[in-house]
Order: C-alpha cells, then sequence, then structure tokens
C-alpha cells in the first residue's frame, strides 16, 4: 500500500504528507481504476472472445427487440473481471487496508463477484442463459448478509447504533429495528445486488448509473467520516467510514474506465460478475455509513427497475395481464419504439436528478 509506504516519508520530504488526506488518495484511485480499465480492458476482451464467452439470451419475449439481434451474442460476458481488478489494485495502491470498514466493503465486493462469475461461466459452458441456480445464488448473498449484519450489529465501532435506521428529511427520527435488524442487511444486500443485475440490460446503463451511485456514497462516505461536517449536517459521525470514500472513489473511476468499451455498441458486458459485485458493495456501502434509506435516492434507477419486475410479475399472477409491454422497465420503452442510445441517456439523467436530491436530503433535515 503506497499509503503506509510513503507516509513515514514525511519526515524527509513534507510532500509525503498528501497521502495522508483521503481527498487525495480518493482522487488517486479514481484515476488508477480508470486508467487499468482503459489499458488492461482490451486483453481482458481479447481473453473473453477467445474462450468464446458470449453472452446467451433465454429467446422467450425477447425477438422483438433490436439489440437482442444474433449479433449482439459474439459481445463476451464477464466484463466484470475488469472492474474487479481495476478496483483491486486501486485499493491496494490507495487504500487503508488495515481498516474494518474497508475490509468489509473489499471481501462482500469479491464474495458477489465470485458468486456472478461462477454463473457466468456456467452459463458459457452450458451455452445456455441459464447458470446457476436462483436458490445457489440466494443462498450466497443471504450468507454473505448474514456475516456482515452480525458483524455490524456486535461492532463497537457501530457506537451501538448499527440497528437504528435514520429517517431522511428528519434530524432525530430513527427506526429502531433491534434484531430484525439481519433480516433488514439481507433485503438491503440481496435486493441491491439484484437490482443492479436488472437494471443491466442496455449498453452503458447500468455502469453509468453505478458512476453516479458511487460518486453520491463517495461524498456520504467522506461526510461521515469528518467530526465537523457530521456534526454540521446532524448524521453519525463513524471515525472509519471516511476512508470508504477511497473505495467508492475506485468503483467509480473502474466505471468509466469500463464505460469506454460498455457504450454502445458494446465491446463487453458485465454480465452477473460486474453486476451483483457492484450492487452488493453499493449495499453493504451505505449499511456501513448507516445511509440505508438513502438508497431509495442514491440507487433511484436501480429501484425503479427492480420494482417494474415485481409490479410485472405480482399484477401477472394476480390479473394474468401485464403492467409494462416488458419488464425490467428499459425493455418496456424499447418495444415503444425509443432507440436504445436514447434510453440509456434519459436514465442517465434520472439518476444524476437522483442522486441531487439524495444530496440535498443531507441538509434538509
Amino acid at each position: 500500500m503506497l499509503y503506509k509506504l510513503f507516509i513515514p516519508l514525511k519526515e524527509f520530504f513534507f510532500g509525503f504528507n498528501v497521502f495522508r488526506y483521503i481527498t487525495f488518495r480518493s482522487a488517486a484511485a479514481a484515476a488508477t481504476s480508470m486508467f487499468f480499465c482503459i489499458i488492461v480492458g482490451p486483453f481482458i476482451i481479447r481473453w473473453l472472445k477467445s474462450i468464446k464467452a458470449g453472452q446467451e439470451f433465454d429467446r422467450e419475449g425477447y425477438d422483438s427487440l433490436s439489440h437482442f439481434r444474433i449479433s449482439k451474442k459474439e459481445v463476451p460476458t464477464m466484463g466484470g473481471i475488469i472492474i474487479i481488478a481495476a478496483v483491486c489494485v486501486s485499493m491496494l495502491l490507495w487504500g487503508n487496508l488495515a481498516n474494518r470498514f474497508v475490509q468489509a466493503a473489499c471481501i462482500s465486493f469479491l464474495w458477489l463477484g465470485f458468486i456472478g462469475f461462477m454463473d457466468d461461466l456456467a452459463k458459457v459452458r452450458g451455452k445456455s442463459a441459464k447458470g446457476i441456480t436462483p436458490s445457489q445464488k440466494i443462498i450466497g448473498q443471504v450468507l454473505l448478509a448474514l456475516l456482515i449484519g452480525v458483524w455490524l450489529y456486535f461492532d463497537p465501532a457501530m457506537q451501538g447504533m448499527a440497528s437504528y435506521l435514520s429517517v431522511p428529511f428528519f434530524k432525530k427520527a430513527v427506526i429502531h429495528l433491534g434484531f430484525f435488524y439481519l433480516i433488514f442487511v439481507i433485503l438491503v444486500i440481496v435486493g441491491t445486488s439484484n437490482a443492479v443485475n436488472l437494471t443491466d440490460g442496455l449498453d452503458g446503463l447500468a455502469i453509468g448509473c453505478t458512476i453516479v451511485a458511487s460518486f453520491v456514497y463517495m461524498i456520504m462516505s467522506y461526510l461521515t467520516g469528518h467530526a465537523r461536517f457530521a456534526e454540521y449536517l446532524h448524521i453519525l459521525y463513524l471515525p472509519m467510514a471516511g476512508e470508504l470514500a477511497v473505495f467508492c472513489a475506485a468503483l467509480a473511476g473502474a466505471g468509466l474506465g469500463f464505460l469506454w468499451f460498455n457504450a454502445h455498441p458494446a465491446q463487453v458486458i458485465m454480465g452477473d460478475t460486474g453486476s451483483l459485485a457492484i450492487g452488493g458493495a453499493i449495499g453493504v456501502v451505505a449499511l456501513l455509513i448507516k445511509k440505508e434509506l438513502m438508497l431509495i435516492f442514491v440507487g433511484g434507477i436501480f429501484v425503479v427497475e427492480a420494482v417494474s419486475v415485481i409490479l410485472q410479475v405480482g399484477y401477472f399472477k394476480w390479473k394474468k395481464k401485464r403492467i409494462f409491454a416488458m419488464a425490467p422497465l428499459h425493455h418496456h420503452y424499447e418495444l415503444k419504439g425509443i432507440p436504445e442510445n436514447k434510453i440509456t441517456v434519459r436514465f442517465w439523467i434520472l439518476a444524476i436528478i437522483f442522486a441531487l436530491i439524495s444530496l440535498s436530503v443531507l441538509k434538509l433535515r
């Protein structure tokens, strides 16, 4: 870690003192992960093509969608490997890996990335749209959530506030969940990881929204770990939370680098490898800095996409009718004839609006 190597050198040259600052290391982490993706990405993409890691689709319901044309099958999946590698390299260089919050975020990121990788690998090997079973995927997610939940509930760094939820727009309004907190943690981690997975259906859509969400949580992590800002904003001060800004910055930078190749027409797709890892990491960061309910705003697009699927499935089982032409929501607009690029950019705009709302809520208390 450059953080540990260069700090002692400040005794010889004051310029090395800059490595103490989270803001400097966050910017460096973002730049490192972005350029890592851009430089290393082509090699990984060529390797994925060489092993014929093209994505497979369940044709039912997709025949009328232009972006699921046969040529799309040539685009390799498992591109999330690029994102995971970039974040790991960046954190090794710029993160404080002795920080328990950073350890939790990185372990969760790798854990869910591995589950997604096994799912993608099963699809590639079987030349099918079906990977590992849904139950296997859920078990892996729930097990991680239970470990994170139990640890946070008893961790002294949380100041006994792990099970208390701060309600947006109110200064002192909190909800005490008690042991129901474990169920809440499961809902957050499983929900966010799968919500990003559902959003990953158009070129650049999920990764663009990831960049926005990561940037917002980078700011929130820094504010939560800064005593003066936390006091001014009337939010819980958690000294170790500031280091998560470096992790979020690395994720945002990796998103920018991946978008270089994932923008329409995509050269690579993140697959479950990337989407499960990203979604879970965002959910874990929200839990660590006690901004869980802010996920509704920060990950607004992810929430909308997930809710559209829930409504579609629930209403169809009830009335045998569909609310949307197709779910998730981005497919509904495709079937309405709106070009893929336009849908993606409009969803990015909405993601930015949600981000601005979430940042303004910090002060509107």
